[in-house]
């Protein structure tokens, strides 16, 4: 059974990414890395928010631009949207809500992890009590202001355990089980 993992990189003060969205700080954290360079082998399905999906790409300008994990990985990838476009993006499949999204990434997944992009669908997974484990990675900057990582207006707690930590050059890493 395909379980559901919120990977993400962070800054130090919390935030996946700078004001208005920007993802060009991350280009600096990026490199060589055990922990990411595994996740990708263990990603069966891609469950992607569409503000994570239509936003800034960290790889702006570079050949891996518009490429999960920067090429590293290939495979299905479903957005959740409430406005499905007219015109189909190979390899994407539109979803218009999270409990048809989340099953259709399983079933695509084929056993191994779905992959979620994006704290709005993390967030909405935790809600629903389907996501089964964080990884975080966490870049040595802060950056004062923009996107956090879990944010839920009005306060909510959620217990994890940790099961993993690394550390790399660009980043460490820590992984956490949803306990409750």
């Amino acid at each position: 059974m395909s379980k559901m993992l919120y990977s993400v990189t962070m800054s130090l003060d919390g935030f996946i990414a700078g004001a208005g969205g920007d993802m060009s700080w991350l280009a600096a954290y990026l490199g060589p890395d055990p922990t990411a360079d595994g996740l990708v082998d263990e990603i069966g399905a891609l469950l992607v928010g569409n503000r994570t999906f239509g936003g800034d790409d960290p790889h702006r300008g570079t050949d891996k631009e518009a490429k999960a994990f920067g090429g590293g990985w290939s495979g299905p990838q479903f957005v959740l949207t409430h406005h499905i476009p007219d015109t189909p993006v190979p390899g994407v499949t539109f979803v218009g809500d999270l409990d048809g999204g989340v099953a259709a990434a399983k079933a695509a997944a084929g056993g191994k992890y779905v992959n979620i992009l994006g704290a709005d669908v993390a967030r909405q997974c935790l809600q629903a009590g389907v996501l089964d484990e964080v990884l975080v990675f966490i870049a040595p900057v802060m950056l004062g202001d923009g996107v956090r990582l879990f944010d839920h207006p009005g306060g909510t707690r959620v217990r994890l355990e940790r099961i993993g930590v690394a550390q790399a050059q660009h980043a460490t890493s820590i992984r956490f089980r949803v306990v409750g």
